[in-house]
């Protein structure tokens, strides 16, 4: 900081206080009983105004400019214009000690010993408060809102604008320590309102609004009589009896001293915004200073490090924009950083920090040392290890520690220094001296290397990035670039105030001076634009430029260089040069040129930055052909114009290089056809039609659809010209050109069709199709069109397409949700597992969703395809087991459809007896697993309550014993506790009239059977009605050994009178299977029914014994008294004798389930279908 006196006068008075125009024009002093006008520009006393009868103590201007006040020993306040009138008078009943105005609404605040008042202009009276103490100063906030009083017993007091006391503040000097002054900090930045008081118990301490006091009192050692802030609240004045006016930090700490007097500092001011001040002396003595702040700073690459608020550094990068500061809390007289070090220079000590850590991206530093140790130096250099201290002609070499290592004594004053880089411990300086000597210096050796010396004196210096350049600006404001290797002058510049190499390219430079930037490349001339300041680097396009108190990294495209470069035909250095940062243009521009010079790897890496993927093309294709040996440029050269769209040019260069095809190509694709034929002449006519099918082309891309169809048929073209007409949508076109065609050219006929199918007329594509003779082609188009019939019909006429129509079929079926018929056809088709895999799928859906009947029908067919897979020797096994578990599934399902519905709907269809059979068949056919769906407690409890109702109380209560180990549903556990309790009083016995008769044996079987479904006796399997589950009185019986189905039947339709002979029934043991066989005797027993008398015998045994008849007895049956199975092959016919044969009994001939006669046919009535396998009654039988 530099303290400039501008001008001084005397008064004859004490200089009370100072107030300056808001707009610094005009001063206003309270000197005696006057006051004094002042021109601050020159110190012109511009006039003197005689108002009060005594001491003027004070003055304020408003901040609009238009009123000032003064107070006077008089006990009045006077209210003065700006154009130095008197308009206004009013007094108090003591001496006035301050004025002030409120800050927004100019309300006047006049202070005496007493008591204060407010005053404003649209009042016509003052209000007035009296005051316990004398009131010494004070002042507003910056919005207006509270007024500070500084009292002589040492209390502060934060009124309103009303003057009602809001805070309090008591000092603990008391009365021993007025307040002598007190002033707002009017910075628009800080978060609170902060008050600086200034006492005369010798201290300065900063409060907030509430009165909380921030940081510590700090000790002055003098009594101050006055305090102000600058414009912008960075820094204090502060003036007193030490007979000086000091400059403090917003945070109280001292700085340095703005002008020495000699006498007590009663009063001194900032002039608004500007570094100048006024300093007031008792002695009268009036000085008006200007504060010059120099700027503290140091540069390294790209990190800026720089003094802010005199007591803070900031560095920042220059690149990521980062900040960071370091808060010294001291003055700050000099800064150097160097890669990760960073040096600062405090009155008392030198602080060096260093980077956390390596990542060139990283501002956090922290202290690695500490030199407490007082130095005086001009300039400051911070190595890896080491401080440089300068002062005049001396260098001082420093370790980190303090300690001086070497020192050199140059022949004239330092005027500049510079770290240049190198080894730490070992780094080189760059020194220029005023006698224009430059220097390299090595911080461990003692001896100086000159490098040149010139005849003027040394401003800037800079060397290149390969050290063998030395650029140096003198006092002369001449920048001149010397090798340093020889000494020579390589050229020099006028207009210089600094100068930087740039550090990514060697022969680039730029300076600065008289308010233009200049760039130079190499040894061309100067390329010179507008800028302010001083340029400190140059790295890229980015060139660092210190202006006033700030650095800025300006970006600047290096176009200017690269076209110099370009100019001389120097494609590798303009390359370089462009790398640093041009436009896309200046990018383009670069391409084209060396392309054209045939620099093909310089336009390879131009047209990679401009993305132009067509120029690469080329480029990679000359490239190869250069490899395969072609060495023609002329023939580069010209792809190289038709690129750029110099056709003529190019057209001449390929006919001087031998390739006329090539130009006549080029014209072609232009769709220069003019040209084309003008360049071919009258040629050969093969050319003639590739122009006109090229003409065609490009008809075809202008939009001219028509045209271009009629060009392609005359070239015979036929398939463009079918793409046009399909794209279009020109069905009779389409149609025409298909039926002039050959029917061997089946390429154009084929796509003919396809655009046809397309444009929705498949009668037309159909034709097309036959004219080919492509059968398959044409199923296709049946089957996409869904024209079922027309390909179910050419299926019939070519088996071999079977698949190809019913495939498909099968597929759209089940998209339309018809999964039955869909399943049939997939069935139809041969694709077996398909069928498979939708059965079963309706299945699952169908037990999933509660759907038990349609369940057993899916079993019911998925059985029946099984048997029909069954027929392939390979998979018999597999398939017959598969069978007979689908068909037990089946029944199962189908029993259990009507207990679900029995125990989920309220009105039930079937009967208690039917209710009871179905329950008592199924709970003797369930597996240990039950089925997926199946609930046996609704099993039992429909068995336990038509138990119940129909006198079984023996099975009911067997059934209710079961359900009590089983988990029950909530809506069932309240009848089910009801019927177990109620049964207790039933009889434990069944009633005689359920119990079921075998009819092989006679045998009645109790109603709870461990067997199952068979008797007990004779274990014959019981055959059940389908729809009322009671036994039906039929007896299953097999064929003798040898005996074909074909001849049982023929000899059961023979229907022969019965022989008078004897029957009797021989059991005999073969191949460890019993066979009960009915053999003949000769002693005949009369007209006895060989089959019913053999019945007659039946003992009971633990095996099944099938009953076996023999010709003989087959021979003596009634037709219409044996039921057939006819089961497919691999399986056998079921034979069964009707032993009631009045009951009459059907059974269906699809899935030869037994019914009474009557409930099949009011089933058949009631659902027009087959109860089970839903055949329809027109349906003609298997």
């Amino acid at each position: 900081m530099r303290v400039v006196l501008t001008w001084r006068d005397k008064a004859e008075h004490c200089i009370n206080d100072i107030a300056f125009k808001p707009d610094g024009t005009q001063l206003i002093l309270a000197a005696g009983d006057r006051l004094l006008v002042y021109d601050t520009s020159d110190g012109t006393l511009l006039q003197p105004l005689k108002g009060h009868k005594d001491t003027v103590y004070c003055v304020a201007y408003a901040k609009d400019g238009k009123r000032f006040a003064s107070g006077s020993a008089d006990k009045s306040v006077i209210i003065w214009t700006s154009k130095l009138e008197g308009i206004l008078k009013y007094t108090h009943n003591d001496s006035i000690q301050c004025v002030s105005y409120n800050p927004v609404t100019h309300q006047l605040a006049s202070c005496s010993s007493s008591d204060f008042g407010l005053w404003s202009p649209e009042q016509k009276s003052v209000s007035k408060d009296k005051s316990s103490s004398k009131i010494i100063c004070c002042s507003w906030t910056n919005d207006g809102q509270y007024l500070a009083l500084g009292l002589f017993n040492g209390i502060i007091s934060i009124r309103n604008k009303n003057g009602e006391e809001k805070v309090k503040i008591e000092r603990p000097g008391g009365s021993l320590s007025p307040i002598w002054s007190i002033c707002w900090n009017p910075s628009r930045e800080e978060h609170n309102d902060i008050l600086a008081v200034a006492d005369w118990g010798q201290k300065l301490s900063f409060y907030q609004l509430s009165g909380k006091q921030i940081g510590k009192d700090r000790v002055l050692n003098f009594d101050p009589c006055c305090i102000s802030y600058f414009t912008k609240g960075e820094y204090i004045l502060l003036g007193g009896s030490d007979k000086q006016a000091s400059l403090f930090t917003k945070d109280g700490v001292r700085l340095g001293t703005v002008g020495e007097q000699n006498s007590w500092v009663w009063t001194c001011r900032v002039k608004p915004d500007s570094n100048y001040v006024v300093v007031g002396c008792q002695d009268g003595t009036i000085s008006f200073y200007q504060l010059i702040f120099s700027t503290v700073h140091g540069l390294y690459k790209d990190r800026y490090a720089y003094r802010d608020s005199m007591t803070d550094v900031i560095v920042q990068h220059l690149i990521t924009e980062q900040k960071v500061r370091i808060k010294c809390k001291e003055l700050v007289k000099k800064i150097a950083i160097y890669r990760n070090r960073l040096a600062i220079q405090l009155p008392e000590k030198i602080l060096i920090y260093e980077l956390y850590s390596e990542d060139s991206s990283d501002m956090h530093y922290r202290v690695k040392e500490r030199i407490v140790k007082k130095f005086e130096c001009n300039l400051l250099v911070v190595c890896a290890s080491h401080i440089i201290l300068c002062q005049e002609k001396r260098l001082q070499c420093l370790s980190f520690s303090g300690v001086k290592e070497r020192e050199w004594q140059m022949e004239s004053l330092i005027r500049y220094i510079k770290v240049i880089g190198g080894p730490p411990g070992r780094e080189g300086l760059l020194v220029g001296l005023k006698n224009g000597q430059i220097l390299k210096i090595f911080v461990d050796n003692l001896f100086a290397i000159v490098l040149l010396k010139q005849a003027t004196a040394v401003r800037c210096l800079d060397m290149s990035a390969s050290r063998k350049k030395l650029a140096v600006v003198d006092e002369n404001d001449t920048c001149l670039v010397y090798d340093i290797h020889t000494k020579e002058l390589l050229f020099q510049e006028p207009n210089a105030n600094s100068v930087a190499w740039n550090t990514q390219c060697e022969d680039m430079l730029c300076f600065s001076g008289g308010g233009y930037l200049n760039i130079k490349a190499s040894t061309f001339p100067v390329h010179r634009q507008k800028l302010q300041g001083f340029v400190v680097g140059y790295n890229g396009s980015k060139i660092f430029c210190l202006h006033v108190f700030s650095i800025s990294a300006v970006e600047v495209p290096q176009s200017a260089p690269m076209y110099q470069y370009l100019d001389r035909k120097m494609f590798k250095e303009a390359y370089q040069i462009a790398c640093l940062g041009v436009t896309d243009t200046d990018w383009r521009e670069l391409a084209m040129e060396a392309l054209e010079g045939l620099d093909f790897e310089t336009a390879k890496k131009a047209f990679i930055r401009v993305q132009d993927l067509r120029y690469l093309e080329l480029i990679s294709s000359i490239e190869e052909r250069k490899k395969r040996g072609e060495t023609n440029n002329d023939l580069f050269l010209a792809d190289v114009f038709s690129y750029q769209g110099k056709f003529h040019e190019a057209a001449k260069l390929y006919k001087r290089s031998g390739h006329e095809n090539l130009a006549l190509e080029m014209y072609t694709d232009l769709r220069m056809f003019e040209c084309a034929k003008d360049f071919l002449g009258s040629g050969d006519p093969k050319e003639t039609k590739m122009l006109i099918t090229k003409q065609a082309d490009w008809a075809r891309n202008i939009k001219e659809p028509k045209a271009a169809v009629e060009m392609y048929i005359s070239a015979g073209e036929h398939v463009k010209a079918i793409e046009i007409c399909g794209d279009h949508g020109w069905v009779d076109t389409l149609i025409d050109i298909a039926r002039k065609l050959d029917k061997a050219e089946r390429e154009p006929l084929m796509l003919c069709a396809t655009y046809l199918k397309k444009l929705d007329s498949p009668g037309y594509a159909a034709e097309t199709y036959l004219k080919m003779g492509d059968l398959k082609s044409l199923v296709q188009l049946h089957v996409e069109t869904q024209c079922w019939d027309e390909a179910f019909a050419l299926g019939e006429k070519h088996p071999e397409f079977k698949d190809d129509i019913y495939v498909p079929y099968a597929q759209w079926l089940a998209e339309n949700d018809r999964f039955e018929e869909a399943q049939q056809a997939f069935h139809k088709a041969g694709r077996q597992r398909e069928a498979v895999q939708v059965l079963e799928q309706l299945t699952d859906n169908a037990v999933a969703e509660s759907r038990f009947n349609d369940a057993a029908y899916y079993y019911w067919m998925l059985s029946m395809q099984c048997l029909d897979i069954a027929q392939d020797p390979a998979q018999k096994d597999v398939m017959l087991g598969k069978f007979h578990h689908f068909q037990r599934l089946a029944e199962l399902y189908h029993g259990y459809h009507a207990i679900h519905r029995h125990t989920e709907d309220p009105f039930s269809v079937h009967g208690p007896e039917t209710l009871f059979n179905i329950s008592r068949f199924l709970l003797h056919s369930l597996p240990k697993d039950t089925p997926s769906g199946i609930s046996k407690v609704k099993i039992l409890f429909t068995l336990a309550k038509q138990s119940k109702a129909l006198g079984a109380y023996r099975l009911a209560r067997h059934a209710y014993d079961k359900l009590r180990g089983l988990y029950i549903p909530a809506r069932f556990q309240k009848s089910i506790e009801l019927g177990t309790l109620t049964i207790r009083a039933k009889p434990f016995h069944d009633s005689e009239e359920l119990v079921p008769l075998c009819y092989r044996c006679s045998t009645n079987n109790p109603l709870l059977n461990n067997l199952g479904n068979v008797c007990i006796n004779c274990r014959q399997p019981f055959i059940f009605s389908a729809s009322s589950y009671d036994v039906l009185h039929l007896v299953e019986f097999c064929l003798e050994e040898g005996i074909t189905d074909e001849e049982a039947i023929s000899l059961i339709d023979l229907e022969a009178p019965r022989p008078k002979r004897e029957d009797r029934q021989q059991e005999t043991i073969n191949n460890s299977s019993q066979i009960l066989q009915l053999v003949e005797t000769k002693d005949s027993m009369g007209d006895e029914d060989p089959f019913t008398a053999k019945l007659s015998f039946e003992q009971g045994g633990s095996e099944f014994v099938p009953v076996v008849v023999s010709r003989l007895v087959l021979r003596s049956m009634s037709r219409r008294d044996v039921i057939i199975k006819r089961w497919p092959p691999p399986l056998r016919w079921q034979y069964f004798r009707s032993l009631l044969p009045d009951a009459s009994i059907t059974m269906c001939p699809s899935c030869f389930q037994m019914f009474h006669s009557e409930d099949y046919e009011l089933l058949v009535l009631q659902h027009g279908c087959c109860p089970y396998c839903r055949r329809r009654k027109d349906d003609p039988g298997p």
